[in-house]
This record gives C-alpha cells, structure tokens and sequence, in this order.
C-alpha cells in the first residue's frame, strides 16, 4: 500500500525537497541573518564546522578509491591520453583565466584612491617552492602523507595502484588476473560506501551553508564591501567571463548545456558556500556520474582538478596583483604582468583545494612581482567574500574538464540507464535521477 503523502514525516518531507532549492534557500536565509542579526550570528559557526569536516573527512577516501577504481577500469594503454589531455586543459584554461582577470583589473583599476592599512608591514606567506612541490608528489610513507592529508602524495600512490591493478586485470596469468578482478570488486564496494556516506552528508548541506553564509556576511557587513566594491565586480565578473569560456568550450564539443549545469548546479552551490575545492570533490564526483562520465575519467580528472585546477584563483590573483600596485602606486610593466600569469599557473600546482589557498597564491605573485605586501592586508578583508565565486569557478573548471575529456574518450560517456551509470535522467536535464542497482539515490538528488 503506497503511504498517504498527507500522513509523510516531516523528515520525509525534508528528504524529498530538491537538494538545490534546500541550498539556494540556506543561502538567502543566511546572509539575510548575517546581515540583520550582525555580530552575534557568529554563534553559527560550530555547524558550518561540522558540514566542513564532514566534507573534509570524506576527502581522502574519496580520492583513493574514486582514483584507484578509475585508473584500473581503463586499459592502460590509454592511461596516459586521458592524462595528457586533462594537464593540458587544466593549465591553458589557468593561464586563460588570469590574463582574464588582469585584464579586466586593468580596465577597471580597483584601488585606485585607496591607501594601504597603516603599519601593515606583513611577511608574505610561504608558497612552497616548484622543486620541493614536484618531490613531494613522491611519498616516502604513503600512509603517513594519508594522515597528514598530502592530496598530491596520496593521488600519487592511489595513481600508482590503480595501475597496477589495471595491469592485474589484463594479465594473461588467470590466477593473477583472478586476483585483481578480486581486488576491484572490494574497490568497486569501497566506491559505493563512501557514496552512501556522501548522500547523508548532503542532508546536512542545508544546515552547514546556511551558518556558514551567516558568519562570513556578520563579519564582512555591507559597509565592508563599499571601498573594494571595484575589486569585488572585477572578480565576480573574471568568473562571468570564465564560465562563458566554459559554455563555448561544451559548445564546441557539441555538450548539452542543460544538462551540464542540471547536474553542475549543486556541486557549483556547494562550492560558493564552503569555499573549498577539495571539500566539495563528494558533490562534484556525484554530478560527474550524472552527466554519464565514465568513473575511468572522473575517478582521475575531479581529484587531480581539486588540487591543481585553480582557475577561478588564477582571476582573484591577477585582479588583486594590479589591485595591489594601484593602491601602491606602482605601474606594471608588461615583463611584471607576464610573471604574475606565469607565477599563478605554476602556484596553482602547488596550493591546495581549501579556503584561504588564493592567499597564498595572490602572496607569491605580489612577491614575484615586486610589489609591497602591506596592500595584500586590504584583500584578505574581503577574502572570504571572494573566496566564494573563484571556488565556484574552479569546481565548475574541473567539471568541464571532466566532462570535454570524457567526449574525446570512446566510451567514456555513457547514456542514461545505461550499466553503471545514472538512470531516469532525460538528456537535457532534471528529472529524478537515481543511481544503478545497489545504490539508488534520495528523491532530492535530481534537484
């Protein structure tokens, strides 16, 4: 007998309201908090915290097993196509993005009038260096680099024995073939406990984006924007521009719009909350299997973009550097400008996917370039604010990515209801979307 929908718990209620409308509400009520409540709303944080760490908790088994069990379900002969394909797109579209956001400064000249803090001599942070970034891909212990949350060292060994269970897999030995069909059914088990593990989580999104939107705009306050306003309409608008590219680029591929942003959506929302590139690679991977992107693609492309795909920071960085010199009065030169594009590709590399990275990286450029620090004092007020759409902007990268990969692949795409992969999806987008047998998605997923 079907349950009288009158008679539905309100926790059945709340499972089946669209994930995206339980975000866009969260955040329209949290700033409306922030912003009225003011000081105060800060008492929130504990459970944007808790949505944080549950994400960040979910990071490392993630990426070992979505790695691991994408790089073994793909022939190693075309390994290293999809690998080359991904560095490529990844760096052109970081280089394309700071020229995008230098430009535009360039054009607007943010901080112009201003002047820097009084007394704010700061010392630059510490961005690690290419050679030590390159070595330390390599672990020496890889369940050490696991402990201390080493994103490039633990792709690295998950890289490594995804592999060689590919290999396994392929043997012409049948008792070592055996062995790895074996080893990638416990992957294959291990891939859809970490999903049923995200899918609760996300019941949580709405109570984590909602604080957390609360505390950022008590502490920032309207008043707060008014003399970097220029710099904030540079930023947002790089990222209008940049998600533009985006769209010609899944043009030119002949990719369905509607159905890319049905599924990038939430992944895109979650981002702009957390402010966290790694923390949202559960969502991100989720809306991969949604579009029908094969786990051989995802599995490899998501984990490498949440660390080095940055392209929404590359923008930040190469508004914020002119930002800097204005306030400085400093004029750059076209040697300068060419640095900072350089310096922001390569530092993209070697900052990870968390709040506070562009920092780092807006740092290194201003260092590289010259300039006085003490302006960098201005930025960070306002950096959190800025965080949110540039960490959009890198999601949505590693998703077109992703997604343009996957279309250049033989069978890496596959269509609704297909073996494996999302069913009751129509082509264009929305609808109920719901995963293959075994791990059947909450109404809400479809959003």
């Amino acid at each position: 007998m079907d349950e009288d929908p009158s008679r539905r718990s309100l926790w059945r209620r709340y499972l089946d309201f669209p994930l995206i409308y339980k975000l866009a509400i969260a955040l329209v009520a949290g700033a409306a908090v922030g912003l009225v409540v003011g000081e105060p709303a800060a008492a929130l944080q504990p459970l944007g915290e808790v949505f944080l760490r549950l994400l960040q908790m979910l990071v490392m088994p993630l990426v070992v097993v979505t790695l691991v069990a994408g790089v073994s379900s793909v022939d190693p002969a075309r390994l290293g196509g999809i690998g080359l394909k991904v560095l490529v797109f990844y760096l052109v579209t970081s280089a394309v993005a700071i020229t995008v956001g230098l430009l535009a400064a360039l054009a607007v000249s943010p901080g112009t009038g201003l002047q820097a803090p009084g007394g704010a001599e700061q010392s630059p942070e510490e961005a690690p260096p290419v050679t030590e970034t390159l070595l330390g891909i390599v672990p020496e212990n890889p369940f050490a680099a696991l402990a201390e949350g080493n994103v490039l060292a633990v792709m690295f060994a998950a890289i490594a024995a995804g592999v060689a269970l590919a290999f396994m897999r392929s043997s012409a030995d049948e008792r070592i073939a055996g062995l790895g069909e074996l080893l990638r059914r416990g992957v294959d088990a291990g891939v859809e406990l970490v999903f049923v593990i995200v899918r609760g989580v996300l019941q949580y999104a709405p109570v984590g984006v909602f604080a957390l939107i609360a505390v950022v705009m008590a502490e920032t306050g309207v008043e707060a924007l008014v003399p970097l306003a220029k710099l904030t309409g540079v930023v947002y608008g790089g990222v209008a521009v940049q998600i533009g590219v985006y769209v010609g680029l899944l043009v030119l591929f002949r990719i369905g719009l509607r159905r890319f942003f049905a599924a990038a959506r939430e992944p895109m929302v979650t981002a702009f909350a957390t402010r966290s590139s790694s923390g949202t690679l559960p969502v991100s991977t989720r809306a991969a299997r949604r579009m029908g992107v094969d786990e051989g693609v995802y599995g490899f492309t998501l984990p490498l973009g949440a660390t080095v795909n940055m392209d929404g920071t590359a923008i930040y960085v190469g508004a914020a550097t002119v930002f800097v010199a204005n306030v400085a009065g400093v004029e750059l030169t076209v040697g300068q400008l060419l640095m900072v594009v350089l310096v922001g590709v390569l530092a993209s590399i070697g900052t990870a996917g968390v709040p506070g990275a562009g920092l780092i990286m807006l740092s290194l450029a201003v260092t590289q370039a010259g300039l006085p620090f003490g302006p960098v004092a201005l930025v960070a007020g306002i950096d959190a604010v800025l965080d949110m759409v540039r960490t959009m902007c890198n999601v949505t990268g590693d998703l077109t990515g992703t997604r343009i990969i996957a279309r250049t692949e033989r069978g890496m795409v596959h269509e609704p209801g297909e073996k494996g992969h999302v069913r009751g999806e129509p082509e264009a987008g929305g609808g109920a979307a719901k995963e293959h047998a075994g791990a059947a998605e909450p109404p809400d997923a479809a959003g």
